[in-house]
């Protein structure tokens, strides 16, 4: 087992490299979306949460590659997507500034604990630093103790005082009237 982790990033080619384990990091491309969405269901079953999602193949598609709703990085041990992470900007009124919002991270059970999610954090940051975000944000289920300890050892912070409300479509329609 290596004990030393050396990640180069390559800006012309925006990956990190992890070149003792075989380890990359890439943006998304518009065939990668059948993985996409292979990893949003897998992490849904991790989650407990399986039946909520209900998109299919093509709106995918659209709101990643046409509208371009959200950004995906895919990490890759020797050519084989062993993870990824799922991101978009949001806006801090407090900051004055925009964020970086990590929808999901995802590493294969298989693959923890080789320092794939501290990788694919290194990377994230980076993209916050390079496009001038006041800070990077995530949820995490409150049962995930392995991913609260994770989070913490990067330095994160839990906001336990604040409470993620939410309206599902149907519920915003009867508020909308229609």
């Amino acid at each position: 087992m290596v004990n030393r982790l050396e990640i180069r990033y390559n800006r012309a080619q925006n990956e990190i490299r992890r070149d003792i384990m075989g380890f990359t990091i890439r943006q998304a491309q518009p065939e990668d979306c059948v993985t996409i969405g292979r990893f949003i269901r897998l992490i849904a079953e991790y989650e407990k949460m399986s039946d909520e999602v209900v998109w299919d193949d093509a709106t995918l598609y659209d709101q990643l590659f046409v509208e371009r709703r959200a950004e995906v990085l895919l990490g890759e041990e020797d050519g084989q997507v062993v993870g990824f992470a799922l991101y978009f900007h949001n806006f801090s009124t407090f900051v004055g500034r925009k964020g970086l919002y990590l929808e999901d991270l995802y590493v294969l059970q298989e693959k923890r604990g080789r320092g794939y999610g501290k990788a694919f954090f290194k990377r994230l940051a980076e993209i916050a630093v390079e496009r001038r975000c006041g800070r990077m944000e995530w949820v995490c289920l409150n049962w995930n103790a392995p991913s609260i300890a994770f989070y913490q050892s990067l330095g994160a912070e839990g906001l336990t005082e604040w409470t993620t409300w939410r309206l599902s479509e149907d519920k915003i329609r009867q508020l909308a009237g229609l």
